[in-house]
């Protein structure tokens, strides 16, 4: 969790405590942690693990994002071009690769379209999404069978989020290549995916 500012997680813990009406002690005790090792986490001597953030926002009446001072994007999505510019973005994201498959009559029954993304590749972040997407589903399916519920997907959602704040990513946009420099790309390109190269372009 390098990329937090830990005195000012500490400072909203204070503050939130505080509200909360308890002590240093008090919340030591509840968090099963020494008086010392709080006064740490509000001076922002040391870092407080995401198990622990996760418990005291459950113990402070708050939410694991707001302790570690990440923000959700605010803009609401209006239009489906907001949802295609999301997705748009997702090609800037260094150490995300993604494919798009697409199945459609007459080749198949049904039409589909699908992103997906390889956890054993390469990519920096793929198994995480992965891992993400895999936990996503199940929390999904257990609110749809009504074996959970809203505020516990909720929370999840927030944990979640809180979890990966600190994976700091770089976004770049696709270069720009001139003819002769695209030409030698696709055939390599070729080569790598089928073997072969396109004599002519």
């Amino acid at each position: 969790m390098d990329n937090f500012d830990y005195p000012a997680i500490g400072q909203r813990i204070k503050q939130l405590r505080k509200r909360k009406g308890l002590n240093q002690t008090e919340l030591a005790q509840m968090l099963k942690k020494s008086l010392r090792t709080v006064q740490k986490y509000e001076t922002g001597e040391i870092e407080v693990s995401i198990a622990v953030v996760n418990q005291i926002a459950d113990l402070l009446d708050t939410t694991s994002t707001y302790i570690l001072g990440y923000e959700s994007s605010t803009t609401q999505i209006r239009t489906l071009a907001d949802v295609m510019d999301f997705l748009f973005k997702l090609e800037t994201v260094e150490g995300i690769d993604f494919k798009i498959d697409v199945q459609k009559p007459p080749r198949s029954k049904r039409w589909e379209c699908s992103i997906s993304f390889d956890g054993k590749s390469t990519a920096e972040f793929n198994a995480d999404i992965c891992l993400f997407l895999e936990q996503w589903e199940e929390e999904r399916s257990e609110l749809r069978a009504y074996n959970s519920t809203q505020a516990a997907y909720k929370r999840w959602k927030e944990q979640t989020l809180a979890y990966y704040a600190a994976n700091a990513v770089k976004c770049t946009e696709p270069e720009e290549l001139d003819r002769d420099e695209r030409i030698a790309k696709r055939t390599e390109f070729l080569e790598k995916e089928y073997g072969k190269s396109e004599s002519n372009e």
